[in-house]
């Protein structure tokens, strides 16, 4: 009779870390000898990132503590947890649940000592994604090379954007120090060729309202999608140009051309664009060599509002960077 294995995945946040530890859940269910049940305790505002993918059996949520999910959590009886997260929460949980488990090394220390000292002793080869899967080591599980993966809903998959051949601009980010200036993305929709779809959230509406304006080729979505919807827009984009946000490894996971620009945060802390297309750009501010200023972005040592690194950062040159590219990938077409 085949085995089967029953894991429990835990990732409670955010949108682009929970999409980084796909590979771990293919790896899982294609790697593993027998049938392989996972299960994903996350947050209930990330639910929706996981709910479409066909690789998880049940989605546990959590609003605020963990003590919500226990009881259902100890009636499962996993053979194994893989902690993804590694905070009080997860250490919670494995405490109760004694199951055997395998944890991210998270390489808080070395983080520490980049974003305070300057000092990286962080492998400039190592993703987050390799660190995710080294936690599947013990099973002989190794990286498939196969990338990230996003799984939109059924009535999305087969139908098509109302705009073609576009560029998708992502103007909202979480915190402050990952976000461009309205008028850094005002030079880049008047100075841009071509159709453009603008996404971001709610927070971002007005904003998009506003950059629509410049230029009648630039559709305002922000505020209008889900982010299935902004995902959606984001697979059919001929090019994505975004900060360190979760649509930017959503466009990973749709393998699309990412111009990358980078304020507070680093690719230095392994959270770049993962398996990147080979026409991808990354852009960083000059001369700020106190960078990175924070893990999240929501510190900047240089300022706040227009002072922050990321403004300092030319729209000539984010323009220039999308020019070279669509001249390079569409120039044959």
């Amino acid at each position: 009779m085949e085995n089967k294995i029953k894991v429990l995945v835990i990732r409670f946040s955010s949108i682009g870390d929970i999409v980084l530890t796909t590979p771990v859940l293919r790896a899982l269910q294609t790697q593993l000898d027998g049938e392989v049940e996972i299960h994903y305790l996350t947050k209930l505002s990330m639910k929706g990132i996981l709910e479409n993918n066909p690789r998880i059996s049940k989605i546990h949520c959590i609003e605020k503590a963990t003590g919500e999910v226990l009881p259902e959590l100890l009636d499962e009886e996993f053979d194994y947890i893989i902690d993804l997260h590694r905070n009080v929460r997860s250490a919670v949980v494995k405490r109760k649940l004694k199951m055997l488990d395998f944890t991210l090394e998270k390489r808080n220390w070395e983080k520490w000592l980049l974003v305070n000292f300057g000092i990286n002793k962080l492998d400039p080869k190592e993703h987050i994604v390799t660190r995710y899967l080294d936690t599947l080591r013990p099973f002989g599980v190794v990286p498939d090379e196969l990338g990230l993966e996003y799984h939109l809903p059924e009535n999305l998959q087969s139908k098509a954007p109302p705009i073609d051949n576009y560029t998708a601009f992502v103007l909202g980010a979480t915190h402050e120090g990952k976000r461009l200036s309205e008028e850094q993305w005002s030079d880049l929709v008047k100075g841009i060729e071509g159709n453009m779809v603008l996404l971001g959230g709610p927070k971002e509406a007005e904003l998009g309202e506003r950059l629509s304006a410049l230029n009648p080729l630039a559709v305002n979505q922000a505020g209008k999608c889900s982010l299935d919807e902004s995902a959606h827009f984001i697979q059919h984009a001929d090019l994505v140009v975004t900060g360190d946000t979760g649509l930017m490894h959503i466009a990973a996971a749709f393998n699309k051309i990412i111009v990358s620009v980078w304020g507070c945060t680093s690719p230095a802390l392994q959270m770049a664009p993962y398996q990147p297309h080979e026409l991808n750009r990354i852009i960083e501010p000059l001369n700020h060599p106190k960078r990175p200023c924070s893990k999240l972005g929501d510190r900047c040592k240089y300022g706040k509002g227009d002072q922050r690194c990321i403004t300092s950062i030319s729209s000539e040159a984010i323009l220039e960077a999308i020019q070279k590219i669509k001249k390079k990938a569409f120039s044959a077409q």
